[in-house]
């Protein structure tokens, strides 16, 4: 009743005429503007024109409880008018009205998007908060646009993106998204290869499991070979099981004890037996053992010395017909006689130099000549060694004993009767230079005894000389292309020493 005594005096100083008109004036006005959802406060403009400008104010009261009627059925909300201060509106025409909130839910709603330009509302349409809303009393219509908070925020916003859109180039976003798909197809690749590779393997939780499922036994490598010789020794083995065998053998033998062990079980025997028998594969394996085990082991030396290991071996050495056989004996027989005099001794007077000699002669690749040279200037030079002062005598005991033992060696006494002083420079012929440097090496170290015999071979000065303009001419060219040349200059100064001796 309040709000309808204020309307009633507002509307009373502008009409004219009874109190009764006024009254019912007032109620019209009362239950046209206030029965709609919302409270709406309007600012009129009075009229003072008599009767026709009454009737003119409550048509436009009307009009404006009817807006009010519309914007408060679809928003729900506070709607205000007010007046336009602003003076946008054309010839006084148009009213522009801030809609406050919005309560109903926009996504039930035809909720339009604003924009910094007035834009016309359809019927049916919200609003959102904050927009400003305007009656165009020419048209009739609503119309709508961003509130000035947003106008702001959009404006700003709007400018940075423009800016942002603007700094990037169009072959650069094509590149990088070029970039974008190849590297996705890369991981792809690569989570896929992770995957196939996984897949081939078993999880930790897996062999956890499968460990503990097993009755694992721990086995010494005493016990490895004892296993193996039982094996080896039984007649029921296959000559692949042998072969088998002798492969895990020779792994094991390396370790000095290991070697040493084999030899206390019985173990040296089966493999000299291994060398006699037919078959070249259990030949080949058998010296492969062998020599393994003797490499560098006194003890296994000794052994297989008064085991007879050194004539199983000349007579294999001698009468096998395969090359990969003579290769793995010859290693044998060196591993045999390297820092044991007695062993070289017993080589010497059980006609060692006269199979080598054969084999030497029967040799056309060169293979087991380099080997043969190579061990006889390996005797050559640790006798050498010892006779020119070797270890000092006071931390090695076995001193003297050693130089007894190597004056009993006369291996350049008997490399001088076998031959051996024409044999060895037909190793410079070959092509490789290798080979040739291991000649050159062994022509120095028997030249104590082979020097007249090289003064009177014609044919060994010439290839001295040949050999030497070839190295140079190699040496210059090496130079030339700014390459390492100080093998070829070591080959050189073979050649060198070796004619210095010969004048």
């Amino acid at each position: 009743m309040e709000k309808q005594q204020k309307l009633s005096d507002v509307c009373g100083n502008s009409v004219p005429g009874s109190g009764q008109v006024k009254a019912a004036i007032a109620s019209l006005l009362f239950h046209c503007c206030f029965n709609v959802a919302g409270t709406v406060t309007m600012k009129l403009i009075p009229f003072h024109t008599g009767g026709v400008s009454f009737i003119l104010a409550v048509l436009l009261v009307l009009h404006y409880c009817h807006i009010a009627s519309i914007l408060g059925h679809k928003s729900g909300g506070d709607l205000i008018v007010v007046e336009n201060t602003e003076h946008e509106a054309v010839n006084g025409e148009q009213e522009e009205v801030a809609v406050d909130d919005v309560e109903d839910d926009e996504g039930d709603l035809d909720v339009v998007q604003p924009s910094e330009q007035w834009q016309t509302l359809k019927p049916g349409q919200a609003v959102p908060q904050g927009s400003h809303v305007r009656l165009n009393l020419q048209t009739g219509e609503r119309e709508v646009r961003l509130g000035e908070e947003q106008l702001k925020y959009w404006t700003e916003e709007h400018r940075e993106e423009e800016e942002l859109r603007s700094s990037f180039n169009p072959d650069e976003l094509k590149r990088a998204m070029k970039k974008i798909k190849e590297d996705w197809k890369l991981a792809s690749k690569d989570t896929e290869q992770k995957d196939s590779v996984a897949s081939k393997f078993r999880t930790m939780e897996e062999l956890k499991k499968d460990m503990a499922q097993l009755d694992l036994l721990l086995e010494t490598d005493v016990q490895i070979m004892k296993r193996l010789l039982e094996q080896f020794n039984s007649s029921n083995s296959t000559t692949e099981q042998r072969l088998s065998i002798l492969t895990e053998l020779e792994y094991l033998v390396h370790q000095v004890d290991n070697a040493q062990t084999l030899c206390s079980m019985g173990g040296l025997q089966f493999i000299l037996e291994g060398l006699n028998s037919s078959d070249f594969r259990l030949q080949e394996s058998s010296a492969f053992v062998l020599g393994s085990a003797l490499a560098s082991n006194p003890a296994v030396q000794v052994e297989a010395v008064e085991n007879g290991a050194l004539q199983t071996l000349l007579t294999t050495l001698a009468t096998a017909q395969q090359l990969r056989v003579k290769k793995k004996v010859l290693f044998a027989v060196a591993s045999l006689l390297r820092h044991f005099p007695y062993a070289q001794r017993h080589f010497l007077t059980h006609g060692g130099l006269q199979v080598l000699s054969e084999l030497f002669r029967t040799d056309d690749s060169g293979v087991l000549r380099t080997r043969i040279v190579t061990m006889l200037y390996d005797m050559i030079t640790e006798k050498e060694l010892i006779f020119q002062g070797g270890l000092d005598p006071v931390l090695d005991a076995s001193h003297d004993e050693r130089r007894r033992q190597y004056s009993k060696v006369s291996l350049q006494e008997e490399l001088l009767e076998k031959g051996w002083c024409t044999l060895v420079p037909q190793l410079l012929e070959s092509s490789e230079n290798d080979y040739r440097e291991k000649a050159l090496q062994a022509l120095l170290a028997m030249a104590p005894v082979c020097l007249d015999q090289y003064r009177s071979d014609g044919s060994l000065q010439a290839s001295l000389h040949s050999l030497k303009q070839e190295y140079q001419e190699m040496i210059q060219s090496e130079i030339i292309l700014g390459e390492e040349n100080s093998y070829f200059e070591e080959i050189v100064e073979l050649i060198d020493a070796l004619q210095v001796k010969m004048k």
